[in-house]
């Protein structure tokens, strides 16, 4: 099994190795397309690249999505998410737990109890999860949520900020079991789209018109603003009620392999003493 495993892994490092080949070399392609219709003259290693002036004609447009992981059941199979946390979690840890879990139609919650990382990640292998979503804390504060993809990766790193639990909120609503509908706000560059494309993919697919639930991701400053909320259409128009939890998060680190695996490759991470850090987004 383990052999399989590997073998599996290899092939699919392969296959994004080849995307990524791929699409830097549609990036040339566009950037001569540009060129050569302004009528700018080429950068120097635009114009020694001889492969590129060869290939050139037989150009079919850049590839956006290099990332076959989601793409080959996107839209057709709903997510299998197991949600749990740090090992010996305090009492608002497992009540912040509860409340993920509720905004997760198709998710379960799991008792980490004394299971190591590698024979969680093997658990959830076997079990054909697709998705594991991991919450830390500090001393009684939610500080951190990892959201690891199986079987290959990736596994995506956030802090949390301004955490607020549903029963801090004042009147707050009933939980919907409904399927959601999903509003992602600004996020705009090519790691912006593929931090969407996780967090998207955490939620079934066929939310129904008539379905009264609606959370919300915004991103302003590369912090995720995450809301969940139920509406009601009334004469005046829609009436909003927050059911929680309210937090931001704020991705740190994007790796290709599972959560389990210190040697996978780093796709991302956010290098805060950098002198350009605070004045840069790169969501």
């Amino acid at each position: 099994m383990l052999r399989k495993q590997a073998r599996e892994r290899r092939d699919y490092l392969y296959k994004k190795s080849v995307a990524l080949k791929d699409a830097n070399l549609a990036v040339k392609r566009q950037q001569l397309r540009s060129a050569l219709a302004s009528g700018k003259p080429l950068s120097k290693d635009i114009s020694e690249d001889k492969e590129l002036m060869t290939t050139f004609k037989y150009d079919e447009g850049m590839r956006e999505d290099i990332d076959d992981e989601y793409s080959a059941l996107s839209g057709i199979q709903e997510p299998r998410v197991v949600v749990t946390t740090s090992r010996d979690p305090s009492t608002r840890l497992s009540q912040f737990t509860k409340e993920i879990r509720l905004m997760f139609p198709t998710s379960v919650r799991l008792n980490r109890g004394n299971s190591v990382l590698p024979q969680l990640v093997k658990a959830c292998n076997t079990s054909s999860t697709t998705d594991l979503i991991l919450l830390h804390e500090h001393r009684g504060v939610p500080t951190a949520l990892t959201v690891s993809h199986f079987p290959h990766g990736p596994t995506a790193s956030f802090s949390l900020h301004n955490v607020v639990l549903r029963h801090d909120l004042l009147n707050a609503g009933n939980v919907s079991e409904a399927y959601p509908h999903l509003i992602f706000d600004n996020f705009s560059t090519a790691l912006g789209k593929r931090v969407m494309q996780i967090l998207k993919h955490l939620f079934p697919p066929g939310a129904k018109k008539d379905s009264s639930r609606v959370i919300t991701f915004a991103n302003k400053g590369d912090f995720i603003s995450v809301r969940h909320h139920v509406y009601v259409r009334t004469k005046e128009g829609v009436e909003l009620a927050e059911v929680g939890p309210r937090f931001e998060m704020r991705l740190y680190e994007l790796k290709l392999g599972t959560v389990d695996n210190k040697d996978a490759d780093v796709e991302w991470r956010y290098r805060g003493f950098v002198r350009t850090a605070n004045k840069k987004d790169y969501l």
